[in-house]
């Protein structure tokens, strides 16, 4: 029986959180079995002739992997005379120019562009990069590929085969896996949090409702669709998903391939992560309030339920995820008391066995993903990397309100490299 607010609070918050791991349960079965349905198929995926592809890359003080990743896109398997490569050496501050200009003095024969931006043009982050690449290339498709990425080498031709073979989807998307996985409990963390979170719900929401979100790197988009929108938002901090929603307000999908694989390098230290995740909410709060008005148009299709499943995540998640474990402390020091212990057990139970389960299942369709190790690591996550995520979204709110009060204008959010 509910004897006080404190139970209806708990209860709450717990079901909330209970709902969105099911709902992303519900997401990671449905790409389970879209990866079953296309490892099982066997079709030859060849164009009788490929397209020109620009492939730009964004960068800011990337010295320490540019040369990495461009060395990656020149030996994509992929026409040498069928593709560019546009480098926006963005207000750099290390010597990425002098790298830059030795690989394109080392291929003379090869499509390297080198735009080097001081701080007049540049450094204003990754969309007035994307922008100013844009101006410069002439590809019927745009790729991008961000400045820490190694694309696998059948990366660009099959994102090209998806939207060539797809009339209505106005971009495709491929996967981007952790390359130093290894190197700690956070990079591992991170690892299955890319298999669970991008990989294996992607998947499902483009098999259950052909829906997908561009994810920054490893895609590409029609360039018809970048000269009717006018390009990136250069106030979106999070342009991938800024970007996402327009092309689906011009009534195309954005499909997903799960062919075409990257590998990035992510963040090593908490420090890192916590600057970079903060950006991430922050400028999904920018496109959440962005697009607010489409939750009440029903022309907007698709984006409603977007829209609904960024709130759940970042609003409502994080609210009940505080709410539970505040109400939990209080009650050990004896502040409050709450009489559903078992209630909330349960439901607290059944959201960590979900939670589990979904990680397990996203991690069985990788080589290697499945072992003793990371199983060790789902069962504590939860209740360690997880619950970071509750004071990121905190943080990358007031800092969203921060920017809207004081007007403050959007700069270039670097990760720092290893």
């Amino acid at each position: 029986m509910l004897n006080n607010i404190y139970d209806y609070l708990l209860l709450g918050s717990l079901f909330a959180i209970w709902f969105v791991i099911f709902i992303n349960t519900i997401l990671v079965t449905s790409g389970f079995m879209s990866y079953v349905k296309h490892y099982k198929d066997e079709k030859v995926r060849i164009l009788e002739e490929y397209p020109f592809v620009s492939v730009l890359i964004p960068a800011h003080n990337e010295a320490k992997v540019i040369s990495k990743t461009v060395h990656a896109v020149l030996n994509l398997d992929y026409d040498h005379d069928k593709y560019e490569i546009i480098v926006i050496n963005d207000n750099s501050k290390d010597n990425s120019h002098e790298i830059l200009a030795k690989i394109k003095e080392r291929y003379p024969d090869r499509l390297i562009q080198i735009i080097n931006t001081d701080g007049v043009t540049g450094g204003k982050g990754k969309s007035n990069a994307l922008n100013i690449g844009f101006e410069h290339s002439k590809g019927e498709f745009i790729a991008i590929y961000d400045a820490d990425n190694t694309p696998e080498k059948q990366a660009l031709k099959e994102l090209v085969y998806s939207i060539k073979n797809d009339e209505q989807a106005g971009a495709v998307i491929g996967k981007f896996r952790c390359r130093n996985k290894n190197k700690n409990f956070l990079t591992r963390c991170i690892n299955l949090e890319g298999l669970y979170f991008q990989w294996m719900a992607q998947a499902g929401r483009w098999n259950l409702f052909k829906l997908c979100t561009i994810p920054g790197t490893n895609f590409v988009i029609r360039r018809s669709i970048l000269e009717q929108i006018g390009g990136w938002d250069t106030k979106a901090i999070t342009e991938d998903t800024e970007i996402s929603f327009r092309i689906y307000l011009l009534g195309y999908h954005i499909r997903f391939c799960p062919y075409s694989a990257t590998w990035e390098q992510e963040p090593e230290t908490l420090a890192v992560w916590f600057k970079q995740r903060k950006r991430w909410v922050k400028g999904n709060y920018y496109v959440m309030f962005k697009n607010y008005k489409y939750l009440f148009d029903k022309r907007a299709g698709v984006v409603r339920f977007d829209l609904l499943y960024y709130l759940s995540i970042y609003i409502f998640f994080f609210v009940a995820a505080i709410t539970s474990d505040m109400i939990f402390i209080l009650n050990l020091g004896g502040f409050v008391e709450t009489t559903v212990e078992g209630y909330s057990l349960l439901l607290w139970f059944m959201a960590y066995v979900l939670f589990v389960l979904s990680v397990q299942i996203a991690s069985s369709t990788e080589r290697g993903e499945s072992g003793f190790l990371n199983t060790g690591i789902m069962l504590i996550m939860y209740f360690t990397y997880c619950k970071l995520w509750a004071i990121v979204a905190c943080m990358g709110f007031v800092s969203f309100v921060k920017d809207v009060f004081f007007k403050r204008e959007t700069k270039w959010y670097k990760t720092e490299r290893f």
